[in-house]
């Protein structure tokens, strides 16, 4: 049975969850994650997702509904955030267009896989409490 915790759980190690990318960074002391990582990455590479994209007409199904729209795009709900970051919109409220940009699957996982590494823990700042 699909509920929302099941989903959740499911999502929480997917690895093109961007809050899992979060963990990478995590110090040996495990007293301080970087929740997430910042869309430096994604607004590296906005040209390259561009490149990689469909460009679709806005079904009004998904005003409000980036989270819906990555559902059906990519059959998970954790790309939402890059959805809104790729079409410039950068509040839920605001998800309403005439057009959306739509990057394929394979772009995003290109550069998830490898422009993120895992950074070894004693290049980390310490974190004074």
């Amino acid at each position: 049975m699909f509920t929302i915790d099941s989903d959740a759980k499911k999502n929480k190690v997917l690895p093109i969850n961007l809050d899992f990318m979060g963990v990478r960074y995590r110090t040996e002391s495990n007293k301080f994650v970087f929740p997430s990582p910042s869309f430096w990455l994604i607004e590296k590479n906005l040209f390259f997702l561009a490149a990689n994209s469909t460009k679709k007409i806005f079904d009004q199904k998904y005003v409000m509904r980036p989270d819906y729209l990555s559902f059906d795009e990519y059959e998970t709900v954790v790309l939402a955030p890059l959805l809104m970051y790729v079409n410039r919109v950068f509040n839920t409220e605001d998800f309403n267009l005439n057009e959306v940009i739509i990057p394929e699957i394979s772009a995003i996982i290109e550069i998830l896989v490898d422009k993120y590494p895992e950074l070894p823990t004693d290049k980390l700042e310490v974190v004074n409490w």
